[in-house]
């Protein structure tokens, strides 16, 4: 199910696909198609029996990815990441997908963009009681996400959308959906495409390429998808 709710720059690529039982592995080829986009650090995330895993390092995609790797990864579900860091510097902490475990459940997140206003919701997420485990913008969203009073994840995830500025994409991934957002303005890149039965949302089309998925159209500015 598909429910919708509403300039080129080479500064991180993520690829993510719903309901296709070779998730890691097709994840794992689109970002070798989307290595271009940033070569710092690379990882994968895998939705699995109720649960997400993951796998990440620094370095190119081949080097993170070793023999045997994909193969922990189970699962029908996945999201991926290859870094260019343009906010919060380097370091294994800062690779993504970050994965974040509570009580409520997990999520993970991948980001390709800048949050203009990073540093004063992080201030505010600090004074709330929020410890921030890296010096990534994209950790403020996962709080924003954590702190809403919302009564549903999709109304907490719209609200904190509501609060951050910048040129954002942004896939995160439960155990029940994979959601993509894009920012107001569309500053940043994102297409949606179909490889069978199963949803498929990248940086770019060569990453639909490489796996024998079909383009379906662009994230709208603004847009919320969510696919479960």
């Amino acid at each position: 199910m598909l429910a919708e709710i509403k300039g080129l720059n080479e500064e991180c690529g993520i690829f993510g696909i719903w309901g296709h039982e070779d998730a890691a592995r097709l994840t794992y080829y689109g970002l070798h198609s989307l290595q271009h986009r940033g070569q710092e650090g690379a990882g994968i995330v895998a939705a699995h029996n109720g649960s997400l895993s993951g796998h990440k390092g620094l370095g190119l995609v081949t080097d993170v990815f070793q023999s045997g790797t994909l193969d922990a990864l189970k699962g029908a579900a996945a999201i991926g990441h290859v870094r260019y860091s343009t906010a919060g510097g380097g370091g294994y902490e800062n690779v993504q997908p970050l994965l974040f475990r509570s009580q409520t459940g997990a999520m993970a997140l991948a980001h390709n963009g800048n949050l203009t206003n990073a540093i004063e919701l992080k201030l505010a997420l600090e004074g709330q009681g929020s410890i921030f485990q890296t010096t990534s913008d994209t950790e403020v969203f996962a709080h924003l996400i954590r702190r809403s009073q919302a009564p549903t994840f999709v109304e907490q995830m719209k609200e904190a959308l509501s609060q951050i500025e910048g040129a954002f994409a942004f896939l995160l991934l439960t155990e029940k959906a994979l959601y993509a957002a894009l920012d107001p303005h569309g500053f940043r890149p994102l297409s949606l495409g179909r490889l069978g039965s199963a949803y498929v949302v990248a940086s770019e089309t060569c990453a639909f390429d490489v796996i024998g998925a079909t383009y379906e159209r662009e994230v709208a500015p603004g847009e919320l998808l969510i696919i479960s």
